[in-house]
């Protein structure tokens, strides 16, 4: 379909449009394999494409949900990903003082009430799984199927990359 060519032409994965769009990448999806999306969904695509709506809308639609609407000043592709790196990021470091304060507040009980007996370390071990997993996330190396295997089977798709 037209988003996905879309897409493809920029070099984005499904998951960077969804990003951009403010979309979830379950939508992306639908709207890929031709399922009908909402005009709401169109108006985002086009603005993060920067492209008309109307060159979006079903064919199926009325006049009145044609007439565009405002929205704000399109960004580019890049500053759009790098601001939403930083809040991922933000919420990382947030996450992290989170485990960090509780964790030494959780010792400090530990060693004032039982320090024969070390629990603390139990949901240290727990928490700090899910903090590992978050920094993994946020730092893009969760897993060899990241954003950056997507964009590299897509360039060989198109014949872009060897």
């Amino acid at each position: 379909m037209l988003i996905q060519k879309l897409r493809l032409q920029k070099g984005w994965s499904q998951q960077q449009l969804a990003d951009l769009s403010g979309l979830s990448v379950r939508t992306i999806q639908r709207i890929e394999q031709g399922q009908v999306a909402s005009p709401e969904s169109l108006k985002s695509l086009a603005a993060v494409f920067e492209i008309p709506f109307s060159e979006l809308k079903e064919p199926a639609m009325s006049v009145t949900e044609t007439i565009p609407q405002p929205h704000p000043t399109p960004e580019s592709a890049e500053e759009v990903l790098a601001l939403r790196h930083v809040r991922k990021l933000k919420g990382f470091y947030i996450h992290l003082a989170q485990y960090v304060l509780v964790m030494l507040a959780l010792t400090a009980i530990n060693l004032l009430t039982r320090p024969q007996h070390l629990w603390v370390v139990w949901p240290a071990l727990g928490w700090g799984i899910g903090v590992l997993f978050h920094a993994l996330r946020v730092f893009e190396h969760l897993g060899p199927f990241g954003a950056k295997w997507e964009k590299d089977q897509v360039e060989k798709r198109l014949g872009r990359k060897l």
